[in-house]
């Protein structure tokens, strides 16, 4: 079963992406419909999802989103739904523009923050326009300290 959580009265997390908050720098919020078909909203009022691999995009004109694993009602197995299909966002043109100018003039992401359900029992996603952390490279960490131990290494040969 989905469950509450102290922060956000009112709604049922079905699904929490930590790992964003991560690798990406939050920048704006934003709260989306999900267009879900047949069984999907049956797999997501057991509490069943994941949206830890999922991405969204633009394509023509609306925001859809990839890899939002739902997994298959088993009691309707005959009528049930593709886990991984893309799902398109149930957005206002101003909203979509906002994000889709984002995408393309800045180079931000659009990520997916949590899936749950609201007061009045809808499925919602948040979203948010993210940039990516600048992670730090080992390779030159390891190169500085290999040229390190070599330089110590001529200067006691040397001395």
């Amino acid at each position: 079963m989905a469950s509450k959580k102290g922060g956000d009265p009112g709604r049922k997390i079905i699904s929490d992406n930590r790992k964003v908050r991560f690798n990406y720098e939050i920048e704006d919020t934003l709260e989306a419909g999900i267009e879900l078909k047949g069984t999907e909203v049956k797999s997501l009022r057991t509490g069943k999802a994941n949206i830890a691999e999922s991405y969204a995009a633009e394509y023509a004109g609306e925001i859809w989103i990839y890899n939002v694993y739902i997994p298959e009602y088993l009691q309707a197995n005959r009528f049930n739904h593709e886990p991984r299909r893309p799902r398109k966002l149930l957005l206002h043109k101003r909203e979509i523009g906002k994000l889709a100018g984002a995408v393309q003039k800045d180079g931000k992401t659009i990520v997916p923050l949590k899936l749950y359900f609201n007061e009045q029992g809808r499925a919602k996603l948040e979203i948010a326009l993210a940039r990516g952390k600048k992670l730090h490279d080992k390779r030159e960490t390891e190169k500085r300290r290999d040229w390190q131990r070599e330089k110590s290494r001529l200067m006691k040969n040397l001395g």
